[in-house]
């Protein structure tokens, strides 16, 4: 059963034109509220125009915040295939193949994930033993 808010007593004694004019009182207050927030993307945007223009970047204090997502031309468990094509390694030495065949990545895990590459995709990649894998 559904919990009622401590408002929703005080909704149930109100009329139906009163609940309508609620309402439209709250639909006029967003109103205003989505011409503030335009007005502030405005102001927003051209000052990122501004700070571009001077050479800057668009993070805190000028460092970028986050990582950019790497793009790589084959994804992760194509460059696996690529990699164990013709080799038997264990799930380090296939992170660290991948990485030299080009592949990129700033996961700080990245052998975790590819360990979970090899671990999901039984018809590409075969376990030869404990730890050991090659393609299938």
């Amino acid at each position: 059963m559904a919990k009622r808010s401590k408002g929703a007593g005080s909704l149930a004694k109100l009329s139906v034109s009163q609940l309508q004019a609620e309402i439209n009182r709250r639909a006029r207050s967003t109103r205003s509220l989505h011409k503030k927030r335009a007005k502030l993307l405005a102001k927003l945007t051209a000052l990122d125009q501004q700070i571009l223009a001077a050479g800057g970047t668009l993070a805190e204090g000028g460092v970028r915040v986050g990582r950019k997502r790497a793009q790589n031309a084959l994804s992760l468990v194509e460059t696996l295939c690529k990699v164990l094509k013709t080799k038997t390694l264990s799930v380090t030495e296939a992170a660290a193949a991948a990485q030299r065949a080009g592949y990129v990545t700033t996961a700080d895990n990245f052998r975790t994930i590819v360990n979970q590459a090899l671990i999901k995709h039984t018809d590409k990649f075969k376990k030869v033993s404990r730890g050991q894998y090659t393609a299938a």
